[in-house]
């Protein structure tokens, strides 16, 4: 049976009243920094998502293909190009940026974007990509993906294109959801120059920036704003943003207490609301105020807001977990 958010509540009160035992609805109470916490996913659906998510219009495109003309199924001679305020790219032979996502993993080499992913992000095949000029061919390689078909790798890292580049020298893929980088020749992150690398410095894992329409809210180490899901439950602590809402609402992983700065350890559990939650597909998630917390794929660049309000169920974080700007239902 699905929980309401208000009866959730109720149930915290009580508990607190009774022991003040429980943690986001675990049976013990932490010891000390973030707590796992385990729950299950009730059903639901995760609103609609306007223009600027990436995922495009119309017919959708093969994995390994894109709408835009310039895109293809090869890679070819792979280059190294130089962007204004990311120096170094790398790029197919058509000249296209090539990408890395931040959910795959280098060792092993292992692909996390699949189905929906997958076509807003084509992956780069792996069966004729060669290194050219500036680029160390010991550092290509490939990955089986889950349909059998072999994807680049590019210092361990799966490399893809994205759907909205469509001509050489784009990088409208780079920073979206604070997950998906433009590579770089070696197969790290292509380094932001400038005023972009300025805005993210020393930033810690989870920090606080004001708003000019909305105040004090809460930002990840990359700078872009973290959001809440009014369908999720704080008590007991569980999610309704699973499978393909997870490709738009990514989540914000674990961040030890010490890594944070202007944030509300204390929630309102006592000082047990900063806790990890266990989601039920394995994924670990940080909350706030026993609240899971994720990011947007919409927003493109720190200072970004475009998944306030979506769906009428998404809401940027207040410092004390709480949503801004959401409807008082009280």
């Amino acid at each position: 049976m699905k929980t309401s958010w208000r009866s959730a509540s109720l149930v915290a009160s009580a508990a607190a009243v009774l022991a003040l035992t429980t943690a986001c609805g675990q049976e013990s109470a932490p010891s000390t920094g973030s707590q796992n916490v385990g729950a299950t996913a009730p059903a639901g659906d995760y609103g609609s998502v306007g223009a600027g998510v990436g995922t495009g219009t119309g017919a959708s495109p093969q994995a390994g293909q894109s709408s835009a003309g310039t895109q293809t199924s090869t890679a070819g001679e792979l280059s190294v190009s130089d962007n204004a305020e990311l120096g170094e790219v790398l790029t197919d032979s058509a000249g296209l940026t090539l990408y890395r996502f931040d959910q795959d993993t280098a060792e092993p080499p292992k692909t996390n974007c699949e189905a929906d992913c997958a076509t807003t992000w084509p992956p780069v095949p792996a069966d004729d990509a060669t290194a050219g000029a500036g680029i160390d061919k010991a550092l290509l390689g490939e990955v089986t993906r889950p349909d059998g078909t072999k994807q680049l790798t590019v210092g361990g890292w799966p490399a893809y294109r994205y759907a909205k580049d469509t001509k050489a020298g784009d990088v409208a893929g780079q920073g979206v959801g604070g997950k998906w980088y433009a590579l770089a020749p070696d197969g790290k992150k292509a380094k932001q120059t400038g005023a972009g690398q300025a805005e993210q410095a020393g930033l810690p894992g989870l920090s606080t920036r004001n708003d000019p329409e909305l105040g004090e809210i809460v930002i990840d180490k990359n700078g872009m704003t973290v959001y809440r899901f009014m369908k999720d439950t704080q008590w007991p602590m569980s999610t309704a943003c699973t499978d393909k809402c997870l490709e738009k609402w990514p989540v914000v992983a674990p961040v030890d207490a010490e890594d944070t700065k202007g944030i509300d350890l204390q929630g309102s559990t006592a000082n047990r609301g900063y806790v990890v939650f266990d989601r039920p597909d394995g994924v670990k998630q940080q909350s706030i105020d026993c609240v899971p917390i994720y990011t947007f794929a919409g927003d493109k660049k720190p200072g970004d807001t475009n998944g306030q309000g979506v769906g009428g169920t998404w809401y940027a974080v207040a410092p004390d977990g709480k949503p801004v700007g959401a409807p008082d239902k009280s």
